[in-house]
């Protein structure tokens, strides 16, 4: 005879749990693309230096809207220079935004409940284990701290 408890949450604890999911969803996709220009820049630095040391006029081939064309070192290594110091500058911004929003999402954590930004401080085996976590824990705070929780007898 196992016997359940439901909790029913409040909107106010449904929105609370949006915004957290919110939060997440796009410092990972910061996280991701900042990867992938990562990717790139590193792809450039490694064309550049395989390039420099070569005569000015040999021969090398360049993709440029997924077709490939024959030009001369000398020609080549400007472009790939500006797109390097492009993604560098893209980079740079990308962790910009990434910090700003995670700065955020911990003011956000304050705001909403003081106590959740020192408990995110933990370490979880689990990698996934801590965002599932902080989310149901910052659900149940913010219903414990109104008192307007319900509890369902199955």
């Amino acid at each position: 005879m196992a016997q359940s408890q439901l909790v029913l949450l409040t909107t106010f604890e449904v929105e609370l749990q949006q915004q957290y999911t919110n939060y997440k969803n796009n410092l990972q996709q910061l996280a991701d693309r900042i990867g992938n220009v990562e990717q790139e820049t590193e792809e450039h630095k490694l064309v550049l230096e395989t390039l420099k040391p070569l005569p000015g006029e040999r021969k090398c081939f360049r993709m440029i809207n997924g077709v490939l064309v024959e030009r001369t070192v000398k020609d080549v290594l400007p472009a790939l220079q500006i797109n390097s110091d492009g993604l560098k500058r893209v980079l740079d911004e990308l962790v910009k935004q990434y910090k700003r929003q995670q700065e955020d999402m911990e003011k956000w954590k304050v705001r909403c409940y003081p106590g959740l930004a020192s408990i995110s401080q933990f370490t979880f085996a689990e990698p996934g284990c801590s965002d599932v976590f902080l989310g149901y824990l910052l659900t149940f705070l913010c219903a414990q701290k109104k008192n307007n929780v319900q509890v369902v007898q199955q």
